[in-house]
């Protein structure tokens, strides 16, 4: 008898490796094992989760000659990915240059990727009646001499099924009372999979919207008209800030669930928008699942089984919710498509926008890029035709656009006064909000309290041991703290450079704006919304939801107050230093300045008062500022062109960010020189390689980081010439190389 053909499967294995790995399937799992199934490798000296991603076929000529180990076991019964998200995925680590097991495994929840950890949902035991209600007295009767059963036999007669641990809490000696029962087969004990579902912020319920605008019911039926063609398309809208864009979205979704097909909508920081994800769970109920790192473990696997089984339809997350298990995928909407937090720069370079359109192509789905300040790449697909533009021009209501008035800091502060947070028109504005009862956001875009300390002999600032950055002080614990690497010191009583005594805080952070507004408004209620006091799971929910109920009076915060809030209470905003994002050494800087400015002023008059927005600046003629304060996107979008084509940046050109990182310094430059001179050689004049230099934060975590800037015509020329430079250089211990494939942050 002739023995039967090995098979074999190829894999991605959950770790930092740039390929894919060979194994044999045991007999006993060939009939389990499958494409998209998950499984336990051996793998160097210990075992690895992995996913296969081929087979099992009969081993080829690549495996020939080659001892195979053996999978080692199936973790998961069922595949866990479908082929054309597994499909979506291998391209996705292709063209951003990383590992396909990284790339597949940061779709899964993260207890799939840890060999040992349970992924099994949390279970409970139920007890409930056997016997039908005609055999009842029966029923009692056998239970005569035994009083506890009886007891709980009485407990248990209305059918519903109880948890057990209940029943011993309410009944002394229920256990063994039940143990009897289920003896006497009366009553059964099933155990049953409880699914953990994230909480939601309490916030006030919306009024329903009966009417769209007449350019809300446009944009609405090109999206159900493409819905029903069951094809591909992309769609930008383009709404101003309080247009009622959100509206948009959830009637679009409802008409793809009305198709019995899915959805996916991407939010930027899912627990900065918590009255979004308030308004689709209240629109579609428990047919909504939320993903996002912010969940415990269990709850997000728990959501993703929901998804997985086709118990929920949509899912409301960040990037990664981009690969969720969504059946009948038929749209993926991504609101405020500009936001760079959809783009990963550290290890796994991905950016979930630009991947949403590749996964809605691939599924056949419509995807719907949502912002009042498009991405100028995104804008000049629309313009170019490649993507179809949608505009809503008006806030709904016929609301106006907040008049926004900028103020000259250089006019109105003496440089002795260059500390201080409000000037006098902000300061006046805000008396009068207060005074009539509505609610102000104060924004600036630095925490802490201070925003250095420096000496007034030597003229140095306190830095970092392991970042290049000045601590930052904070007045609780009146600690200097670095927001990069986590370090924390106090403030100390000699200069570390010259050693003299003459250390003094200057700059201002959020700490002050609300300390100086609490100090000249004593009556009024005031919150801050920033990363350190909103650190705790669920604070930030409950702080938007105290605000938005109008249990405080003055918002203060970073740009987290810039994320979506729709608090009907909000008259003013109040931008304390506009200049901080336009002065980064970054080709966006003016994109990003433009669109702060125009988000957080939509945070005004979105109720039935008018809006008032107030920006402070040291540079009031900044092409960014004035045309915010005109609320003209069109002529912004057009210089920002002019100017990137000039300069060769995106969209002119596509670039390629390429970092190098090393403990040593000087092991750093060296290895950067080396990656320039392969970048231009592979490159082979076809390439402009910009560098290598040090990085804008040129130590990093106790790394020094050099880099260098490739731009070309064509991605695809960017990617084989990284590809050939990793293969030819030689990685020196302790080093580090990142290949930023359209790259959003330039630090």
């Amino acid at each position: 008898m002739s023995a039967k053909p090995e098979a074999c499967v190829r894999v991605a294995v959950a770790a930092p490796v740039p390929s894919l790995y060979s194994y044999l399937v045991p007999e006993s799992l060939v009939a389990r094992v499958d494409t998209g199934s998950l499984i336990e490798v051996p793998f160097g000296r210990g075992r690895k989760r992995a996913l296969v991603v081929e087979g099992p076929v009969p081993p080829g000529d690549a495996e020939k000659g080659f001892r195979l180990k053996a999978v080692a076991s199936l973790v998961e019964e069922e595949p866990v990915l479908d082929a054309a998200l597994l499909k979506v995925l291998r391209w996705s680590a292709d063209y951003y240059l990383v590992p396909p097991g990284e790339m597949i495994f940061a779709a899964l929840p993260p207890m799939f990727r840890h060999t040992g950890r349970s992924a099994a949902a949390k279970r409970r035991q139920l007890a409930r009646v056997l016997w039908p209600a005609l055999r009842w007295p029966e029923a009692e009767t056998l239970l005569r001499r035994a009083p506890a059963q009886a007891r709980l036999w009485t407990r248990l007669k209305s059918g519903v099924p109880i948890e057990v641990a209940a029943l011993e809490q309410e009944l002394p000696g229920a256990r063994n009372a039940l143990k009897g029962l289920v003896d006497k087969g009366l009553v059964a004990i099933e155990w049953v999979e409880t699914l953990r579902a994230p909480e939601l912020a309490d916030l006030p319920k919306q009024k329903a919207i009966k009417h769209l605008t007449e350019e809300q019911a446009g944009a609405l039926d090109h999206l159900t008209r493409a819905l029903d063609d069951k094809g591909y398309g992309v769609f930008v809208l383009h709404g101003v800030t309080g247009s009622g864009k959100t509206e948009v979205y959830l009637r679009a979704i409802a008409h793809a669930l009305s198709q019995d097909r899915g959805a996916i909508l991407l939010v930027p920081e899912i627990s900065l928008t918590p009255q979004l994800v308030f308004r689709v769970k209240a629109r579609f109920g428990d047919g909504v699942a939320v993903l996002h790192s912010g969940l415990g473990a269990g709850e997000r696997l728990d959501e993703w089984r929901r998804l997985r089984q086709g118990k929920a339809r949509v899912v409301v997350g960040a990037r990664s919710a981009v690969f969720a298990p969504v059946h009948r995928l038929g749209m993926i909407v991504v609101d405020e498509e500009h936001d760079g937090s959809y783009k990963q720069s550290e290890r796994l370079t991905y950016n979930g926008r630009d991947l949403a359109l590749v996964r809605a192509r691939e599924e056949g789905a419509v995807v719907l890029l949502g912002s009042a300040t498009p991405a100028i790449e995104t804008y000049a697909n629309a313009r170019s035709g490649r993507y179809t533009l949608l505009e809503l021009p008006e806030r709904v209501h016929a609301r106006p656009m907040p008049d926004m008035e900028v103020v000259d800091l250089r006019q109105v502060l003496d440089p002795i006064e260059r500390e201080q947070v409000l000037s006098p028109a902000l300061a006046g504005a805000l008396a009068e909000t207060l005074d009539r009862g509505e609610q102000a956001i104060l924004f600036l875009n630095r925490r802490g309290y201070s925003s250095f300390a420096l000496c007034k002999d030597c003229g140095e600032t306190v830095r970092c041991r392991n970042c290049s950055v000045a601590l930052t002080h904070h007045q609780r614990g009146d600690l200097l703290c670095c927001h990069y690497c986590g370090l924390s010191m106090k403030v100390p009583k000699i200069c570390p450079s010259c050693g003299r005594g003459r250390i003094q805080l200057f700059g201002l952070g959020t700490e002050k704006c609300e300390e100086e507004v609490r100090r000249r408004f004593p009556g009024a209620r005031v919150l801050r919304l920033d990363s350190d006091s909103v650190s705790g799971k669920g604070s930030l929910q409950d702080m938007m939801g105290r605000f938005t109920r109008g249990e405080a009076d003055v918002l203060v915060g970073t740009q987290m107050v810039t994320k979506g809030h729709d608090v009907p209470g909000v008259t003013l905003v109040g931008v304390i230093l506009a200049d901080l994002s336009i002065q980064l050494p970054d080709f966006r800087a003016n994109e990003r300045s433009f669109q702060l400015l125009t988000q957080v002023a939509g945070r005004a008059g979105r109720g039935d008062r008018p809006g008032r927005v107030i920006v402070q600046s040291f540079l009031p003629d900044h092409e960014s500022i004035v045309l915010a304060r005109a609320h003209d996107f069109e002529t912004f979008f057009l210089r920002e062109m002019e100017r990137r084509a000039g300069l060769g940046y995106p969209p002119a050109r596509r670039l390629l960010l390429v970092r190098a990182s090393h403990e040593e310094r000087e092991r750093c430059v060296k290895l950067a020189k080396e990656l320039a001179a392969l970048l231009r050689r592979f490159g082979e004049g076809r390439v402009q390689v910009l560098g290598p230099a040090p990085s804008p934060l040129d130590r990093l975590r106790n790394r020094y980081r050099w880099q260098m800037l490739v731009k070309s015509p064509s991605v695809e020329l960017l990617q084989r010439v990284a590809w050939r430079t990793r293969q030819a250089i030689s990685l020196p211990a302790g080093a580090k190389i990142l290949f930023d494939v359209d790259p959003v942050d330039m630090l």
